[in-house]
């Protein structure tokens, strides 16, 4: 399958092009920074310009788009703003012309409000699913819901079949302890409802999206099955959220991102866990 990758030269977009070429497809990505030496073909562009999206999204089966400032802190919120949602209308209207017959968006679980809130939003009751209400207050989870609602206007158009997937903090056995590490010492990493999921699980559960024999537009909820913590999920929640209600049982570890769904519909089943990542020599 010719399938387009933008985004492709971040954390997320390098797990998702490496997942589909070693699936056997034909990657292109596109991406505002040269890659380096990677296994597809690269096109260098400025997504926010509909001229370069229109140029460049063309000749294949599928779209993944991934490309996105990834969070609303570091740049003024307008920004995030603009760019994601310019760039999610671009993409989508290159691959409506283009014939594309599966888009993939990379959303987050940002929609539901976490982690970048500035009111604090007390969970309704966990895991938290797709059921959760729509809850975004920031730049970065406003762009991200859009998005969604971008990619679900071309499909009631008939243009395409797609899949958009919510995801927590991307993370690596290179980037977890020094990036999570700190922050679980802390209240706010219940901002980030202790979630967290491995770039490579992350890469095969957008394989999965390519692979979904349905039509529409379907919305999943990828995660890790553990949180990042060390204490127990149960015991998290009622310390933190106390006389939050529990939909199910959550054993020892369990997250609090529920991927029934995402099993059921494109099968998608995490592997990887920080628990088994190789900790850091003391002192570095």
């Amino acid at each position: 399958m010719k399938t387009i990758v933008t985004g492709s030269s971040g954390l997320l977009g390098r797990h998702v092009a490496e997942a589909l070429v070693a699936a056997g497809h034909d990657v292109r990505g596109i991406d505002a920074v040269a890659p380096g030496e990677v296994t597809w073909r690269h096109a260098t562009a400025d997504l926010t310009d509909l001229g370069s999206a229109l140029q460049l999204v063309r000749d294949c089966d599928a779209v993944i788009h991934v490309a996105a400032i990834p969070r609303p802190t570091g740049r003024a919120g307008g920004e995030v703003f603009k760019t994601n949602v310019a760039t999610a209308y671009n993409v989508v209207e290159a691959a409506v012309m283009a014939g594309t017959r599966r888009f993939v968006y990379a959303s987050s679980f940002s929609v539901f409000g976490y982690p970048f809130f500035e009111k604090p939003v007390r969970p309704p009751y966990l895991p938290v699913d797709m059921n959760h209400p729509i809850g975004a207050q920031d730049p970065y989870g406003l762009s991200k819901w859009l998005g969604e609602e971008i990619v679900d206007a071309a499909v009631r158009r008939g243009a395409f079949s797609a899949v958009s997937i919510r995801m927590p903090w991307i993370q690596t056995p290179q980037s977890f302890f020094a990036g999570v590490g700190p922050r679980r010492a802390t209240a706010d990493s219940a901002r980030d409802l202790w979630s967290y999921l491995d770039a490579r699980d992350t890469g095969q559960g957008f394989l999965r999206a390519l692979q979904w024999k349905g039509d529409g537009h379907l919305r999943v909820l990828l995660s890790a099955a553990d949180t990042f913590m060390e204490e127990e999920t149960e015991s998290l929640v009622r310390r933190v959220y106390p006389g939050v209600a529990l939909s199910r049982p959550i054993a020892g570890y369990g997250a609090v991102l529920d991927t029934i769904h995402a099993r059921e519909t494109i099968g998608f089943e995490p592997s990887h866990s920080w628990r088994s990542y190789p900790k850091p020599e003391s002192g570095k």
